[in-house]
């Protein structure tokens, strides 16, 4: 499979979005996975509809949490405007599943058999400016004398490979555990969700890319939010999610260090 000199049409818009960048708050609030679209000229991967709306293609309702965090916190957001089965800007460009050939039981015919060109092309256009823009807000961030807190916010389906997921809400951390650590300690007492540390992920499954790129190689306090996509499927659910999360957050960075 070829895809010529260019991936990214003009039709197809920018792979990257900013929103609420001068937001008061220190969260700067990161979505990868925001977007079920593709570029143009990769077509459908060779995926039906249903795939291409499943959680293969997206994290459904992240990016409606996300905006809603934005508002309330007054915070910048970042996020990714194609399908993570164009290029997954969770993942570095050497990792398999950057561009899956396969994701849960749904074979990817597009992503078969990549030339080096092709994924090349695909890092170039989706993830370098993703990554970029990334680097960017937060040394202009520095540049000011702010201080930034890296947020990023993922869902997840309740049902995985037949098996039923009873985590609700998923704190993820890599090595720099202090704000993952505050958040547990007070949702404890609330016990408002079923919330668990590194689940259904972890630091082993890939997914920590962000985190340490970003937030570690920065010495940024960090945190990767996964939310069961049942509990925000509808506007209703979304609001009632960002207002947890923004408040649990908001509480936790309060908290001396």
């Amino acid at each position: 499979m070829s895809e010529g000199s260019r991936l990214l049409t003009a039709s197809d818009g920018a792979p990257v979005t900013e929103v609420n960048v001068q937001g008061a708050s220190e969260v700067m609030l990161i979505c990868e996975h925001a977007s079920r679209k593709l570029p143009s000229k990769l077509r459908t991967l060779g995926l039906s509809d249903e795939a291409l709306n499943a959680h293969i293609a997206w994290d459904p309702g992240a990016l409606a949490v996300a905006l809603e965090m934005s508002r309330l916190l007054d915070a910048a957001l970042v996020y990714q405007n194609f399908s993570r089965l164009a290029y997954d800007c969770n993942r570095p460009p050497d990792a398999i599943d950057a561009m899956p050939p396969q994701s849960e039981v749904f074979s990817i015919p597009g992503n078969a058999d990549l030339s080096a060109a092709d994924r090349e092309l695909r890092t170039a256009e989706i993830y370098m400016p993703f990554r970029a823009a990334l680097s960017a807000m937060i040394g202009a961030r520095k540049a000011q004398g702010r201080q930034t807190v890296l947020v990023t916010v993922h869902s997840f389906t309740p049902v995985y490979n037949s098996v039923r997921r009873d985590v609700e809400i998923g704190i993820l951390h890599d090595t720099d555990a202090r704000l993952a650590d505050q958040m547990l300690a007070l949702s404890a007492q609330e016990r408002r969700f079923e919330i668990r540390r590194n689940e259904p992920y972890g630091p082993a499954d890939g997914v920590t890319h962000t985190l340490k790129e970003h937030g570690l190689a920065n010495g940024l306090p960090n945190v990767m939010i996964e939310i069961r996509n049942d509990l925000i499927h509808n506007e209703a659910g979304q609001q009632v999610m960002a207002g947890f999360l923004a408040g649990l957050i908001g509480e936790s960075l309060s908290i001396p260090a």
